[in-house]
């Protein structure tokens, strides 16, 4: 099944029992980082006589589960990004993302595919190696783009990925707007661990930059009775059925509303915290997030909850009246120290939402 019986790292080709060596090392070795060790124990199973990988979701819908991931999936998957991107045989990738999750994991696996050299750097590090050095394709979360922006030779060091993919949680209006301006081609991902990473692209950056989501080669989508967005990967038996409310404008583009989990019915209508968050990320500094508690007249309410240490509210409320509607604006704001979080970054809301209702 395995397509290559190698995988270049760091400029040097090893085989599966030097793979399986450096496995053993690191993982008895005491101070070795955490993310070479997830790497090696990855490697080391890809390379072994399963047709599966055990990989974690994200937990951003319930707790995190370990699930048999078909290679063959994973393999194809990558195939499709390849194609997608024009990637070359000898192509130089940049690894740093933890393997502990699909996105680290596919990382590797479309270097083994592809036949290109994958580089690899701490995840939490400064990413220094991007003053110097170009690299085809690479993979970053929104928290890594925002802090290397925020340094002097962040945008610089950006551009040196001529192919940027960030997922892994929502990308705010305000560095949204700051990717636009990169003269490098930058991506928004869709995807979950079960499609092994993402299955469609949204351009960020340059002339093409869009809201719309467009399905990588062989990919394509629909929605059920509920308008949730269904996945159809030609190598599943089944479509995959996600809880995101989508408008599909082709059978290989969609864009996304939000999730169905957190449409908010007040007064009879429906509202997606998503929506008006975005109209609020300008305007609000800090992280917050539109929320709802239960109402006799209204069915839900909806609030407003920030992160951090209260403040007066009156210039909120100020705000809330000139950038929403009367309909959208929230009845009650709300404080906390701070937001519970998946492993991974995604806001848990529902979490939120309990915490707010025993205040």
């Amino acid at each position: 099944m395995i397509l290559t019986d190698h995988i270049i790292l760091n400029g040097i080709k090893l085989s599966p029992a030097e793979i399986s060596r450096l496995h053993f090392e690191k993982s008895a070795e005491p101070n070795a980082p955490e993310w070479k060790k997830e790497l090696f124990l990855f490697l080391n199973e890809w390379f072994s006589n399963s047709d599966f990988v055990l990989t974690q979701t994200s937990g951003s819908t319930g707790e995190p589960k370990q699930i048999e991931l078909p290679k063959s999936v994973m393999i194809k998957n990558a195939e499709r990004t390849i194609e997608y991107f024009g990637l070359q045989k000898g192509d130089r990738l940049l690894l740093n993302l933890p393997c502990q999750y699909i996105a680290g994991k596919m990382m590797v696996v479309r270097a083994i595919v592809g036949k290109m050299d994958l580089v690899t750097v701490d995840p939490s590090g400064d990413f220094d190696i991007l003053k110097n050095e170009i690299f085809e394709f690479g993979a970053m979360v929104p928290n890594q783009v925002f802090k290397l922006l925020e340094t002097h030779s962040g945008k610089e060091k950006i551009e040196n990925i001529c192919n940027l993919l960030i997922g892994g949680s929502a990308i705010s209006a305000s560095l949204e707007s700051q990717i636009g301006q990169l003269k490098s081609r930058v991506v928004s991902t869709y995807g979950m661990t079960e499609t092994a990473s993402h299955i469609a692209i949204r351009e960020l950056s340059g002339e093409k930059r869009s809201d719309i989501y467009n399905c990588l080669p062989g990919i394509s989508v629909n929605t059920n009775e509920n308008d949730c967005l269904q996945i159809h990967v030609p190598e599943l038996n089944e479509p995959l059925q996600t809880n995101d409310i989508a408008e599909i404008l082709s059978p290989t583009s969609f864009g996304i509303l939000g999730r169905v989990d957190d449409v908010i019915i007040s007064g009879g209508m429906k509202y997606w915290p998503e929506t008006i968050e975005k109209k609020l990320e300008t305007a609000i500094s800090g992280r917050f997030v539109i929320s709802s508690l239960p109402d006799e007249k209204l069915n839900e309410r909806l609030v407003l909850v920030i992160e951090g240490q209260q403040t007066d509210i009156e210039p909120i409320n100020q705000t809330l009246k000139i950038l929403l509607t009367p309909f959208e604006r929230p009845k009650a704001i709300f404080f906390l120290e701070k937001f519970p979080e998946t492993t991974t970054g995604k806001l848990k809301r529902n979490e939120i939402k309990r915490l707010i209702q025993v205040q």
